[in-house]
């Protein structure tokens, strides 16, 4: 039996999956180009006044584990006591065998406060003692949780009406070495459905860009001029939550009739949504390839299911689910008319529905173009799906599918200071499949051959395929 979340043999089951692991993965920088942490409390250096703020405070995957485990919502994001709330996950948590958010957490609890032991009911006073102990040291910062985490570059996520402000400041802040840049989130200026709340998001999208928003064409030279602003400041990718990746193709006096509505606060039908959406997406597109950017898709989510809740709660609160739509048709005609209008950018997909992976790697293989190896992505298993299963399944497929060797590897997509395990864990996951094909006899132990695949897709890829300025690792 091995022991628990042992350092050298955790998700490691054979030894070429240790040697990969050890020799070529465990040390690499990390570029988590894409997250969701806050600009703002990196440039203030936030400190965490108990392990409940940094490790519970807006974390729906935990939520969602003790909701499903009886907790009453005080304990969850009510007002309950830090060291109560505390408490009541350290008993969830106990009971979430299988889980990947119990070996995450145990590889938060090693990773940045030395706790190798198991945290339950019981032990939960001694991880609390221990972990806020270590929050009251003065370097025991977020920065500083970022720099023991050997990241290098971090992607924020961001909206083109932003002012970009923490992003100016962390640039001219010569006592912070991690690069963190924009990464472009246009939502806002998707959602037409959205009525009023839409024309007031032109408004402000028109102040910020200088310009007064009165068409189609203004609304995408407003884009132009703040995307050229987030370039300046290291933005090399976008990112879409899109329901699914639509292609609904519309005249440009129909798209500005629909647009027109939408600056009016008037409500569009679904198929003119789904027209605009397709125009929008058609012009941003031809923005990332000309400005060299990648363009991240994220699809296949079902979003505030529960009414109730998200009236209380608002969004991202752990009311989310998968879709199970995704039509490929739609998918292929969008990128085909993207690459006969502009030209393909970098793509990146990724879908919440893990029986979605098959279809996005036969696809995007019918654009991929030199001279960028790997051009299409099948993103990293994403949200419901970065756990082991998940990670191999997409893992295997684009081997089946592609070229794995060319693949970006992992993210965080998370909100939280303590997430780089992450990497760890993917890594892990990654050298152990790679060791168990060799040692089956599928690939020769050609460790120079094997070592520099790990590197890229732990490290070097994501820094040549976005294009930023960092150096590579041999």
């Amino acid at each position: 039996m091995k022991r628990f979340m042992d350092d050298k043999d955790f998700l490691l089951s054979t030894p070429t999956g240790e040697k990969l692991f050890h020799e070529y993965a465990e040390g690499m920088p990390i570029v988590d180009y894409h997250c969701h942490i806050s600009p703002q409390e990196i440039f203030e250096n936030k400190r965490f006044e108990t392990i409940t703020e940094v490790w519970l405070g807006g974390d729906h995957y935990k939520w969602r584990l003790m909701r499903a485990s009886g907790v009453d919502e005080r304990y969850i994001t009510g007002d309950a006591p830090a060291r109560e709330k505390f408490q009541k996950w350290a008993e969830t948590l106990s009971r979430c065998v299988g889980n990947p958010v119990y070996e995450w957490s145990h590889l938060e609890l090693k990773r940045f406060f030395g706790y190798d032991g198991v945290l339950n009911a019981q032990t939960a006073q001694e991880v609390w003692d221990l972990a806020n102990a270590k929050l009251a040291e003065d370097d025991f910062t977020c920065r500083e949780l970022i720099r023991r985490s050997n990241v290098r570059l971090i992607c924020t996520t961001d909206d083109p009406a932003d002012s970009f402000e923490w992003h100016k400041k962390i640039a001219a802040d010569p006592t912070f070495d991690v690069q963190v840049v924009p990464a472009m989130r246009p939502d806002a200026a998707l959602r037409i459905e959205r009525a009023g709340e839409y024309a007031a998001y032109l408004k402000r999208l028109g102040e910020a860009a200088g310009i007064e928003i009165k068409t189609f064409d203004d609304l995408k030279r407003a884009i132009s001029i703040r995307y050229d602003v987030a370039h300046e400041l290291g933005c090399r990718a976008s990112d879409h939550a899109l329901d699914y990746v639509m292609y609904e193709p519309a005249t440009p006096e129909e798209i500005e009739a629909i647009f027109e509505k939408g600056l009016a606060g008037e409500q569009v039908s679904e198929h003119e949504m789904l027209q605009y959406k397709t125009a929008f997406m058609l012009f941003v597109a031809g923005e990332y390839e000309r400005l060299g950017w990648a363009m991240q898709l994220h699809f296949g989510c079902i979003r505030d299911n529960n009414a109730t809740m998200f009236a209380k709660l608002g969004p991202d609160t752990g009311y989310d689910s998968i879709s199970n739509y995704a039509p490929a048709d739609q998918l292929a005609a969008f990128l085909n008319a993207v690459n006969e209008t502009s030209g393909l950018p970098k793509t990146i997909l990724y879908s919440l529905n893990p029986y979605d992976t098959y279809m996005i790697d036969t696809v995007m293989q019918c654009f991929q173009q030199a001279p960028v190896a790997g051009k299409l992505q099948n993103g990293s298993a994403w949200w419901f799906n970065d756990h082991e299963t998940g990670m191999r399944q997409q893992l295997t497929a684009l081997a089946n599918e592609g070229v794995l060797g060319t693949f970006v590897g992992m993210l965080t997509d998370s909100r939280s200071f303590l997430s780089y395990p992450r990497h760890e864990y993917f890594r892990r996951v990654l050298c152990g499949l790679i060791g168990e094909w060799v040692e089956a006899g599928k690939y020769p132990a050609d460790f120079e051959t094997l070592g520099s695949i790990v590197r890229d897709i732990s490290y070097n890829n994501a820094v040549r395929y976005f294009g930023f300025d960092l150096p590579l690792e041999a």
